[in-house]
């Protein structure tokens, strides 16, 4: 039996983008709204219409599973394909027929001219792929240029349902590269384009508009009118009464000139300057003088007396308030208001960032930032620093790169270059380097059926190439120190943090370029869980028994012995659809969820989550896998201690600082406990207990005594020898576990 995801998230994906281009103001914020809720409708219509079977690795009806799809969030394909798009004319190289047409384009390319033109570029460097299928052609060239013309013409052969529809030679221009071991993530191009789309709040615009345009203008419309005032100039007494002079009683030499003046530097800066309205409110003081202006163009004989007793009131009003005009107290106001004015908006700086972006390439990165963030604000410096090029503990460290998701982003950069060094060709090599970067950008399908995304291997252009990669020694020993160097730095930045899927995919692929083949195992999302796992998450908890026979984890976790580990025969529906299952691993996984299942309620999310929790906790999530195949076990003694420190740390804050009836924070703080655990695994004794004494204190000091208290005290329990019953208690202590079908003992709603 196949299974198809339900509608129903999509159509809640739909709504949601739907109220967004319906509520916002904001032009951009509506048509990305827009955009969003367009694809939605795809994937409903593909869905109901049947072209559609979400959860498939070939989603689309009709299209190889090779073929680039456009996902929306949560691997729903829309039945888009994104090398379908129209021929540009940037694209069409010299030589080659003015076309609107794809298929006309693909199959030039197959011409004597063609072939010379994706040479050219191949040996040129001067092309980019975006997505994978731009590489194709280009491949077809090379190997008909190098003696593998059946290869090429098997490979065309494939290609040719699809010449209509999609683009298969890469855009013209070069793509630059990192050097070696650095890294960006973002191109100069990408940071440049966020500068500039920069804005200012309305609040803040319309304050400096004020300050630079309306109060400068209100000053000068304010002393044009006191030179009428026949005495002193009008003030407010204590009781609100106006003494002094009367506006319009003098007209001195050249004032309808001044007048003049002012009304059309009046309209220049209305035309000009809309941010700020203030000035214009009919009972402002700014609007009265303003409209009293306008019908006096040679004297008041177009006013009536409440019109010059206004004028008097708005004078007295702002002449009490701030000054007359030229008076050192308003002089003192105007001057301080002109240093905030002078300061130049966030929007400014980032626009003045952008100009200095200009100079550089806007596909590359930035071999250095100082003399571009000059006097810049942190958050901007923040901004232009992702599109520096440096070494991956160099990002970290900057806090570029601030989580495993983010350093999963930017690792293919080197993956890439190490899978095409197996390539003996420099040009071949390159293309391969560009195709991988292009492949590891396309987003993940949402699989059911325990079906596994699609793998580069299985590009008609890639997979024509594997008889000529070899395994060279040099670049397996790179792959392996990647690997390991990677994985410590993943596990000391974010120690709290089970390894994402994302970054998975890579330390697999650096594995198996180094020759180091690993079970790793990813992580399953509750609502999609299918109730069993692969032959390597039996694998996988085999390595974790035999690693973490006899320490802590096994101890606080009742990890089972090694020899536990034993096929089991494949359940029929297991057999018809090909899969390898691990069923005898599915059902020890399922038995010790127990625990957290206070209320029996097979397949719910809740359930499932059970399941899974049980299943990272047998399997450690690829820690004790990854020590023991990188020989991990020294360092992480030496480690060990300060990594659980901070993940004690960091739970404790979370802890403190978020709602206590959030069940995904006591679920995230779960994992990291158990991380944590790991880690003190591979401590003494005496440490161990240091840090429980440690994690003691922080969670007093947080007021968590009565809450966290008991997973501390079960923590100790376990440290000093005792074991948790079947149940999870031992004496006021509890084992913490992130998934429960009911209750969770630490929730303040369920207390």
């Amino acid at each position: 039996m196949t299974h198809e995801a339900s509608p129903g998230y999509a159509f809640g994906q739909l709504e949601r983008a739907l109220r967004t281009a319906a509520s916002t103001t904001d032009g951009a914020t509506r048509r990305r709204a827009l955009a969003k809720a367009g694809r939605w409708q795809d994937v409903l219509d593909g869905m109901a219409g049947g072209t559609l079977r979400v959860g498939s690795r070939t989603p689309v009806a009709g299209t190889p599973a090779w073929v680039t799809l456009e996902v929306a969030h949560g691997g729903f394909a829309t039945g888009r394909y994104l090398a379908e798009v129209p021929v540009r004319p940037d694209e069409i190289p010299a030589g080659a027929p003015a076309t609107t047409d794809r298929e006309r384009l693909n199959l030039w390319y197959l011409t004597d001219a063609g072939l010379a033109a994706l040479r050219t570029a191949l040996a040129t460097e001067t092309y980019r792929v975006e997505v994978p299928e731009d590489a194709a052609l280009p491949v077809v060239a090379w190997l008909l240029d190098h003696g593998h013309a059946e290869a090429a013409l098997d490979l065309v052969a494939e290609l040719r349902p699809l010449l209509h529809r999609l683009r298969l030679a890469p855009l013209p221009g070069a793509a630059a590269r990192p050097a070696g071991a650095l890294v960006r993530l973002s191109t100069v191009g990408e940071v440049r384009e966020n500068l500039r789309a920069a804005t200012s709040p309305p609040a803040i615009a319309a304050m400096l508009e004020t300050l630079r345009v309306w109060h400068p203008l209100f000053d000068r419309l304010v002393a044009l009118w006191s030179e009428t005032v026949d005495d002193e100039l009008p003030r407010l007494t204590a009781s609100g009464t106006v003494t002094g002079g009367w506006p319009c009683r003098t007209w001195p030499a050249g004032w309808s000139t001044r007048r003049a003046q002012w009304l059309a530097d009046h309209a220049t800066a209305s035309a000009r300057h809309t941010a700020s309205t203030a000035h214009a409110h009919p009972k402002s003081n700014f609007a009265r003088l303003h409209h009293a202006l306008l019908a006096c163009e040679h004297d008041s004989s177009g006013l009536t007396g409440r019109d010059v007793g206004w004028i008097r009131r708005a004078l007295a009003n702002t002449i009490t308030k701030h000054g007359a005009p030229g008076s050192e107290p308003r002089a003192a106001l105007r001057a301080i208001q002109a240093v905030v004015a002078a300061r130049p908006t966030h929007a400014e700086v980032a626009a003045a960032l952008a100009e200095r972006l200009d100079r550089y390439p806007a596909d590359g990165g930035l071999p250095e930032v100082d003399a571009v963030v000059e006097d810049a604000p942190a958050h901007l410096v923040a901004k232009v620093t992702r599109a520096l090029e440096a070494p991956i503990e160099e990002l970290v460290a900057r806090n570029v790169i601030t989580s495993a998701d983010v350093l999963a982003t930017v690792l293919p950069q080197i993956t890439a270059q190490l899978m095409a060094a197996n390539l003996e060709d420099d040009r071949l090599a390159a293309l391969y380097a560009q195709t991988y970067a292009a492949f590891r950008r396309r987003r993940g399908l949402l699989l059911l059926d325990l079906e596994q995304q699609v793998r580069l291997e299985e590009l008609p252009w890639i997979r024509a190439l594997a008889p000529l990669r070899g395994r060279r020694p040099d670049t397996a020993g790179a792959a392996r120190q990647t690997l390991t160097q990677t994985v410590l730095l993943a596990l000391g930045s974010f120690p709290q943090a089970i390894l994402p899927n994302t970054l998975l995919r890579e330390l697999g692929a650096l594995a198996k370029q180094a020759g180091l083949p690993m079970p790793l195992v990813e992580e399953v999302a509750a609502d999609i869980f299918m109730g069993t796992f692969t032959e390597k998450w039996r694998t996988a908890a085999a390595v974790t028994s035999r690693v973490m026979a006899g320490t802590l984890y096994a101890r606080y976790y009742t990890l089972p012995d090694e020899r536990a580990w034993t096929a089991a025969p494949r359940p029929r529906w297991a057999r018809a659809l090909g899969k390898q299952t691990a069923d005898d691993f599915a059902a020890v996984c399922r038995a010790r969820a127990a625990e957290a299942q206070a209320r029996r309620r097979s397949g719910s999310v809740a359930a499932n989550g059970t399941v899974l929790e049980q299943s990272q906790i047998l399997t450690t999530h690829n820690l004790a896998v990854l020590v023991e195949t990188l020989g991990l076990q020294e360092r992480l003694r030496e480690t060990g201690p300060d990594l659980a420190g901070q993940v004690f740390t960091w739970a404790v804050r979370r802890l403190a600082g978020e709602d206590h009836a959030n069940r995904q924070l006591i679920k995230n703080v779960a994992y990291a406990w158990r991380q944590a655990i790991f880690f003190l695994s591979f401590c003494g004794e005496a440490e161990q207990r240091a840090a429980v004494d440690r994690l003691g204190e922080l969670v007093a000091r947080a007021g968590l005594g009565d809450r966290f208290g008991p997973a501390v005290a079960g923590l100790a329990h376990v440290v000093a020898g005792g074991r948790f019953t079947a149940d999870g208690r031992a004496g006021n202590g509890r084992r913490l576990l992130g998934w429960t079908t009911g209750p969770h003992w630490y929730l303040a709603a369920d207390r």
